[in-house]
């Protein structure tokens, strides 16, 4: 037992948690768990130079290795800011844990200095947030708040730290993680899904985050095979299966395949499997028609079930589980012949998914024509992550993800999450190459985190579409009020030249066949890497290339 601070109790039970990394923007109302944190170099601390990238890079390591994602911020504007971040992972069920300073205990309520009420503020935002008012307390609620955000859907805790509590010392006894056991699910109730799947004629499987957070892709992919099922992965959830398996049909979002939602509002039988139907990954919640449809919801909360559409039979089950126990009552059943239909809807994905032809030469560079060089060019080992807008449908629609070339992105359409996600996943998996696909609005958002880039010596890539506007938002404006643009133009900076202001390094690709040699310099750099790819500001969707 040992007289300890608040703060050195906080770094203590980070330690036990396993805490690698985290990241942050530097305050004062929470200085002691910083100095304790000087005492553990085992855990990293990163400096960011917006809270929002700190949130970012927490979000996205945690995506890519598995772990709980750790970030940090100090009180009122600092916390606000990080928000944006915490409601990312919310929506894309990702288990980080956001430490807060907050004013001193004496002065809540007085409107005090940079005072938030944060369990007001976050509680739609987050699964959870607590405010540790006594030093005695911390290993209990902090341990708590990491229980919370990995377990059941995961999703993002908040934890105010009041400045004072930090530097009250108490006696600690040590303390221990809170061991979490995912739901498993009965027999009988696979047994009851695979006899409705067995009289089924056209079943369908809509699989999301659910697969991928508990490691069961394999499971689902052999699945599949046995049982003759065609996949649909729900938004940015492409690496569900890999996408040129015969089984996948194709992705859910914007700009889907026709044919794709056709298919799935035939299907006689759906399997939900760790989605809870997003809006996007819905289509404004169209996509099944539950009356006509038998519907079977598995999934890991029971409150995401049945939470867009009625069903048939709602499961709670870790999706592992739930795939394990299928398959070994299937080990002595014979495969579902239905070889047509699935080559069919593979095929109608095939087609969608093929670029069109490129054209010579011009004074832009076309987008399909920097896909069919990121296709042909990004390695094994990689890991691509990408902003909100019109420039990500040209990477939804023809890049095929697969085990080893996955995607990380916000389901909740966040602008500015693509380069310092990039550099979170980087810093989680050093040895995959990491490449961000962003547009110039949202890449103008956190592009301060170059310098961070460049300080910490994060080498990955990012790629920044740039036709000087909002371009998702011009598009729905000349939609909605044609001929009145407002807002949307802007004035850019050249990207490849602010690189190099912050110490990385880049290039301006202005024609077709500039990309090619581009990203093959970005390759071999040892720094970081900015391409900058000027498009035609006329072509504001990749529809407009067909």
């Amino acid at each position: 037992m040992t007289e300890m601070s608040g703060g050195q109790i906080v770094v203590e039970v980070l330690q036990k948690e396993q805490v690698e990394k985290a990241f942050c923007v530097p305050g004062e109302s929470y200085l002691g768990v910083i100095d304790s944190l000087y005492q553990h170099p085992k855990i990293q601390l990163i400096a960011t130079r917006h809270e929002s990238g700190a949130s970012f890079m927490a979000e996205a390591y945690a995506k890519a290795t598995g772990k709980v994602g750790v970030c940090m911020a100090t009180r009122g504007p600092g916390a606000t800011n990080l928000s944006i971040g915490l409601h990312t992972a919310m929506q894309d069920s990702t288990p980080v844990v956001a430490l807060i300073g907050q004013v001193e205990r004496p002065f809540l309520g007085k409107e005090a200095f940079q005072e938030v009420d944060f369990t007001a503020y976050f509680r739609h935002l987050c699964k959870w947030t607590v405010e540790i008012d006594s030093v005695e307390r911390i290993p209990e609620l902090l341990h708590q708040a990491f229980f919370t955000a990995k377990s059941g859907r995961p999703g993002p805790v908040v934890v105010s730290l009041p400045h004072d509590m930090l530097e009250d010392m108490t006696t600690y006894e040590g303390s221990k993680m809170i061991t979490y056991h995912k739901p498993a699910v009965h027999k009988e109730v696979v047994r009851q899904v695979l006899e409705k799947i067995k009289q089924a004629e056209k079943p369908f499987i809509i699989a999301g985050g659910g697969v991928i957070l508990s490691e069961a892709e394999e499971k689902l992919r052999t699945f599949a095979e046995q049982l003759q099922i065609p996949i649909a992965s729900a938004f940015r959830r492409f690496n569900v299966l890999p996408n040129e398996h015969p089984n996948y049909a194709g992705w859910l979002g914007f700009g889907a395949n026709p044919a794709l939602i056709t298919a799935i509002q035939a299907a006689d039988v759906v399997l939900v499997m760790g989605t809870r139907l997003s809006q996007v990954t819905s289509q404004d919640y169209t996509l099944l028609k539950a009356q006509e449809q038998t519907v079977i919801q598995i999934d890991i909360a029971s409150s995401s079930i049945g939470k867009s559409f009625a069903v048939n039979i709602g499961i709670v089950s870790d999706m592992k589980n739930f795939l394990q126990t299928a398959l070994a009552l299937l080990e002595n059943q014979a495969a579902i012949t239905n070889a047509t239909h699935i080559k069919t809807l593979h095929d109608q994905y095939l087609q969608d998914s093929t670029i069109p032809s490129v054209k010579g030469n011009t004074s832009f560079t076309e987008l399909n024509s920097v896909m069919n060089d990121i296709i042909d060019l990004v390695p094994e080992n990689s890991v691509i992550t990408s902003d909100a807008g019109n420039f990500y449908g040209w990477l939804a629609r023809y890049f095929k993800f697969s085990k080893t070339k996955r995607y990380i992105g916000p389901t909740s359409g966040a602008m500015g999450y693509g380069f310092p996600a990039a550099l979170g996943v980087k810093i989680g998996c050093p040895s995959q190459t990491v490449i961000s696909f962003s547009g110039d609005g949202g890449f103008t958002m956190t592009m301060q985190e170059l310098e961070t880039a460049a300080r910490e010596q994060i080498q990955v890539i990012a790629i920044v579409v740039n036709n000087n506007m909002y371009g998702t938002i011009r598009a729905h404006q000349e939609k909605q009020f044609p001929n009145r643009v407002m807002a949307t133009t802007l004035t850019n900076p050249s990207f490849s030249e602010m690189a190099k202001l912050y110490g990385c390094d880049g290039v301006t690709v202005t024609d077709n066949a500039s990309f090619r040699t581009a990203f093959e310099l970005a390759m071999q750099s040892k720094v970081p890497y900015v391409i900058e790819v000027q498009t035609d500001p006329n072509i504001l969707s990749v529809t407009d290339t067909e």
